[in-house]
């Protein structure tokens, strides 16, 4: 009987049913900034909608003046009677740093960690067809048992800063509650361009008082929409516990996903059918690719080399805090885009889903970590491994990313931290086997056994800024070529602060950081000698430049400026693009570059000055005043041309740069001042040469 049933609803039509729904919940919410609700719950409440942090202003001007603490944020909510016998849930992208959910002032559910997403059940608590209250407290406080354990290296933004959404469901679905993760996990194997071994993983949960017999349908499109490939299976789903369901592709002559050069993305849709009707359904991407790192060597994807151009980013902006719409991530990543970078460190914590689908289309190699960093509180095991898992599954699916960052710069209690990151490497590859796990040391050698654990040992370090001079980064290379080379290494981050409003004509190669005098013409310097050095070093896996972006320090002041770390390529308000950006942009992308460095250094106090241009489309042509200056030499890198001894008038000085490419004329221009007035003091004391290692601001 249960055979004939089976065969009878795999022919039958399909109806549609239910299904699920995907509703925004972003709007019609109240805010209130208190250490313990008010006794009223009408008085002194802000109307905002959804991204909202309270930390907007206060955490990225004045230092360790910031409100960390709690705040509520309330709304109405009347389901329709139909939603009656349906499953309900509040799924929530981010709420920093810990939040508790009441529906009709009962707890429904908890959740610490402000980076991740969770999904709370709150079926049981509604009142169908009434007015019902949901209220949300998030606290951003440090706290020793929630990672980050402090505001030290970055602030942790309070609110609900990123999107809600309320998901309704028929009692037998593809799970919510997972984690927050889709339900649905898709793995590869044996991939190359004529076969691509596909899992995929359906974790269901059946509410009903039965076994719901049903089937399972899942189909993989073309990006024109055409069938690539289907399978359907019969499956008796239990009502209890959460089950797992696998189905198995192959996919012959696949379209691979190659990074930027052709991010080609399938539709992967899985539907839940039963009673004839289809009452599921969610929708995944499938980039198929194969990511291998050879030591000493590089990236291969699909077995061609790729260059891992890197810089990280911290998602906050000026005057908008970690609360973005998708406009602003969108305008980070094509900045990221414009600049060249082929891969992109997302530091230090889980970011908007926004960023890794936006990632998976555009092709960039995406290294996801957690906010495991700078400190240890002993008290943070679970709650480490809890966003670990919550990284993984939530976007297992994203086929940009590569690896799954463990921990940044953690080293003592020696024995607690080895055990816990050894723990949390084998966690991640319990529940992801199939991609590397990196740690990151802010020593400058592979001998930190906290850092040890993972397949790939980050470095970071900042020669000649926290220690030493620019150039000596070439000696570290060779010295880890040498004494380390059997290892993964990636140079996870280097940089040095540049404050737009702070120029230098002539700069030496030791950093300011013991200064409040950040001049962009050393940053520009410091990256000029250093990219050189990297560039020509394959031992060196990947590098990535820190940061992309100013963002706040809530607890420092750098540059003369409290509250702010300068290291960046782009201003803060994502307004200037410093001099560095364009060496980059010069150095790695495939649009033409034409540049003269040091425009924000108008004011000019030497009448014989040397001119540096960024050329990626051939020999530049420089002229001052008219007058074409001949000679040149080549600096760092095949962009890099350097004039010296170009003599300036006394006033203003009109300098061009002009190259021919392909029939047509590319030109830059800026205009520098000179007078012999311009001689000024520009900080006589240099700072004191660190000898001991940094740890990372």
């Amino acid at each position: 009987m249960q055979k004939t049933f089976l065969i009878f609803i795999l022919t039958m039509v399909i109806l549609p049913g239910f299904a699920r729904k995907n509703l925004p919940f972003n709007d019609g919410w109240s805010f209130k900034k208190a250490e313990n609700l008010p006794g009223t719950m009408n008085e002194d409440w802000q109307p905002v909608k959804i991204p909202h942090t309270w930390n907007a202003e206060d955490m990225q001007t004045k230092k360790n003046i910031f409100y960390a603490g709690e705040a509520y944020y309330k709304k109405t909510y009347t389901p329709d009677r139909s939603l009656s016998g349906k499953r309900v849930f509040l799924r929530f992208e981010g709420v920093a740093a810990e939040a508790e959910v009441y529906i009709n002032g009962t707890l429904a559910g908890n959740h610490k960690g402000g980076y991740s997403a969770f999904a709370i059940e709150i079926t049981g608590l509604l009142k169908y067809g009434q007015e019902n209250e949901i209220l949300v407290k998030a606290d951003n406080a440090s706290k020793p048992d929630i990672i980050p354990v402090n505001h030290t290296l970055f602030g942790v933004y309070g609110g609900m800063y990123r999107p809600v959404e309320l998901i309704v469901t028929e009692n037998l679905n593809i799970t919510v509650t997972d984690y927050a993760s889709p339900g649905i996990y898709i793995s590869q194997k044996n991939v190359t361009g004529k076969s691509a071994g596909i899992s995929v993983k359906i974790k269901l949960e059946n509410k009903n008082h039965d076994a719901k017999d049903a089937l399972l349908v899942t189909t993989l499109y073309e990006a024109d929409g055409k069938i690539k490939s289907k399978q359907d299976t019969r499956i008796t789903v239990l009502p209890q516990g959460r089950q797992s369901f696998t189905q198995n592709f192959t996919v012959k002559n696949p379209h691979l996903w190659q990074g930027l050069e052709d991010p080609y993305l399938y539709k992967l849709v899985t539907q839940l059918i039963a009673d004839g009707k289809m009452i599921d359904e969610v929708v995944q991407p499938l980039g198929i690719r194969h990511f291998e790192l050879k030591t000493a060597d590089g990236m291969y994807l699909n077995g061609k080399k790729v260059p891992m151009y890197g810089v990280c980013r911290h998602q906050d902006w000026w005057e908008l805090g970690s609360a973005l719409t998708d406009e602003q991530h969108d305008t980070d990543l094509a900045i990221i885009k414009e600049i060249g970078a082929t891969t992109i460190r997302f530091a230090h914590y889980q970011q908007a889903e926004r960023i890794y689908a936006k990632c998976d289309s555009i092709g960039f190699i995406v290294w996801a970590e957690i906010p495991f960093v700078n400190r240890v509180s002993t008290q943070e095991a679970g709650n480490a491994k809890q966003q670990l898992t919550e990284l993984i599954r939530q976007n297992y699916n994203h086929p940009c990313i590569y690896v799954w960052g463990l921990h940044n710069e953690v080293y003592t209690p020696y024995n607690y931290t080895v055990a816990l990151t050894s723990d949390l490497n084998d966690w991640a590859k319990t529940e992801d086997p199939d991609r590397y796990t990196v740690s990151v040391s802010g020593y400058s050698k592979v001998d930190q056994a906290s850092n040890l654990n993972a397949d790939i040992q980050g470095i970071n370090h900042y020669f000649g800024w926290y220690n030493g001079e620019i150039s000596d980064v070439e000696k570290w290379i060779k010295g880890m070529e040498k004494d380390f080379p059997d290892y993964k290494v990636i140079f996870s981050e280097y940089g040095a602060e540049a404050n737009v409003n702070q120029q230098e004509e002539v700069v030496g190669e030791f950093g300011r950081y013991f200064s409040q005098f950040y001049p962009e013409t050393f940053s520009t310097k410091f990256h000029e000698i250093q990219w050189g050095f990297i560039s020509g070093h394959p031992y060196l896996l990947a590098s990535y430049v820190w940061n992309t972006f100013d963002f706040a320090t809530p607890v420092n002041t750098q540059g003369g400026v409290e509250a702010r770390n300068m290291k960046g390529l782009v201003t803060f308000d994502r307004k200037i693009k410093k001099d560095p950006f364009y060496w980059y942009k010069a150095n790695w992308s495939k649009e033409p570059v034409l540049y003269l460095t040091q425009r924000r250094a108008a004011q000019r106090e030497n009448k014989t000055t040397s001119v540096t241009v960024y050329s990626n489309i051939g020999i530049p042509r420089l002229f001052v005043n008219g007058t074409e200056i001949t000679g040149f030499k080549k600096g760092t890198t095949a962009v890099h041309y350097i004039f010296n001894n170009v003599e300036l008038n006394q006033g203003k000085n009109r300098v061009e740069a002009k190259v021919i490419k392909d029939g047509k004329e590319y030109e830059d221009q800026i205009i520098w001042n000179y007078s012999p007035e311009n001689k000024k003091s520009t900080e006589s004391d240099q700072p004191k040469k660190k000898t001991t290692e940094h740890i990372g601001l």
